[in-house]
């Protein structure tokens, strides 16, 4: 142990060491100086704790190069910017972890323009007078899925939030027994209720719940009824929902005001594409509830939002609670939401340029020629000795909590490395610049075409022979 803690050597012979002095002219000293100390630190730690394998029987010069290749790795890490690209091979199209839904190009184009240049985010350019940030999507919403009014703020944990601040804060709201859902991250229904101020009313069972559930639940402190569309998981089975449509009649009947939670928020009818039938907000919308809330970064394909649509009085009081303050949008996201939802102006071209929509529609022929080609490329840099690579049908899937039942018939690569184990594949991928994060099945990595650009094809190839070496 003695000896090995001789061999270290000291800061000052490791600043003067050629790679080192290199790495000064491209890296701050301060950097690298406390890179060298940490390094330094953990061997020492290692080799009195006996678990130092890498500096035991090595003389000191090796010890010395061992610390410099540390050093150099750890310089490396330390200037990458925590916030990483990373191309998406799972198939997963709204991958919660992996950022959800990618930008359509004139979402990225609206986001350049606003963040390198002044804007009229909230000046009225006409007269001249202060204007509303939420001016440039309120008119798109209202027009494109026929709410009465709209409001954006920045998730829909916050829409949902601030709703219910707003209608029923210090009195009660009814929502089913089975609607109590989590919308990620461990926060739950029930939780950002208590949040509002408003008191939850439990009614019904976990897999039925009737209209007269509701109406003996109404009572003078009765201040909302809410629906929350499962969008994240569906009962089946011996089950009964109370609808949407239910719930404005009741609404009508004891004059209360409907919210609907739709959490993934589709605006179009996507069940031509064989995916399941889902309510879009418009629909939801003609049932009649007075509010309805949605993501802006799910099934929409734009940035992180969350939208409120509904009747102009109640969105008004909204807008008039100090809370729409802490949770407003900001300028990116005003320019990224309304470039997208201009797209939606026709149905078609949304579908050819919102890349969610493009994942979601793919056919099975054109995923089935994008896998052959991405083995095509694979093959090309690939030593042939270190890994097996072969094509079959596989499954995506929709991801961030929407469409959960939805299978997505897709063609995939499937890679079995001969030299690595695939844990070792993976974290060299995960290391790379950019990162690949593919899915495990069995010894094997699949990589599902659908969730990877046809700009990163070529860039995947490379990452993975760089892996695999």
């Amino acid at each position: 142990m003695e000896k090995s803690l001789r061999q270290l050597p000291s800061v000052d012979e490791v600043l003067r060491n050629a790679r080192i002095t290199a790495m000064l002219e491209n890296h701050p000293r301060m950097v690298i100086l406390e890179a060298v100390r940490a390094v330094l630190a953990s061997a020492r730690k290692e080799v009195l704790s006996g678990a130092a394998a890498g500096f035991q029987g090595i003389n000191k010069k090796e010890c010395l190069e061992l610390v410099v290749e540390k050093t150099a790795a750890m310089v490396r890490c330390s200037v990458q910017t925590n916030l990483r690209r990373v191309i998406n091979a799972t198939g997963i199209i709204l991958h919660t972890n992996l950022g959800r839904a990618p930008l359509c190009e004139g979402a990225k184009e609206a986001i350049k323009m606003a963040a390198t240049n002044y804007s009229n985010l909230e000046l009225d350019l006409k007269t001249g007078r202060r204007g509303s940030r939420y001016a440039a999507v309120e008119g798109l919403l209202t027009s494109l899925i026929g709410a009465e009014d709209a409001l954006v703020v920045n998730n829909n944990a916050a829409a949902v939030l601030l709703a219910l601040s707003t209608l029923a804060k210090g009195q009660e709201i009814i929502v089913s027994r089975g609607q109590l859902v989590e919308i990620g991250g461990s926060f739950r229904i029930p939780e950002v209720m208590a949040q509002s101020g408003a008191k939850l009313v439990e009614v019904g069972a976990t897999n039925k719940t009737y209209p007269e559930d509701y109406k003996k639940a109404i009572c003078r402190e009765t201040a909302l009824l809410l629906h929350v569309h499962t969008s994240n998981y569906r009962i089946v089975g011996f089950t009964r929902e109370t609808t949407v449509e239910e719930l404005v009649q009741i609404g009508k009947e004891y004059n209360l005001p409907v919210m609907s939670d739709q959490g993934s928020g589709c605006l179009l009818d996507l069940s031509g594409f064989s995916l399941p039938q889902e309510p879009t907000v418009r629909e939801v919308l003609k049932a009649g509830p007075d509010i309805v809330t949605f993501s802006g970064d799910k099934l929409l394909g734009g940035p992180q939002a969350g939208i409120i649509l509904g009747k102009g009085i109640y969105i008004e009081k909204m807008k008039k609670n100090p809370l729409t303050r802490a949770v407003r949008i900001d300028k990116m996201t005003v320019a990224a939401l309304e470039a997208t939802l201009r797209e939606y102006r026709d149905e078609e071209k949304a579908i050819q340029e919102i890349p969610t929509l493009q994942m979601l529609t793919a056919g099975q022929e054109v995923l089935a020629k994008r896998a052959y080609h991405l083995r095509c490329l694979l093959e090309d840099v690939l030593d042939k000795n270190t890994v097996a690579l072969t094509v079959e049908k596989g499954m995506s899937a929709v991801g961030g909590g929407a469409m959960p039942t939805a299978q997505l018939p897709s063609t995939v690569v499937t890679v079995n490395p001969c030299n690595k184990s695939i844990v070792e594949l993976q974290a060299a991928l995960r290391d790379g610049d950019p990162a690949v994060i593919g899915r495990i099945q069995g010894d094997r990595l699949v990589l599902d075409p659908r969730t990877i650009s046809d700009t990163e094809f070529q860039l995947l190839a490379v990452a993975l022979a760089g892996a695999l070496k």
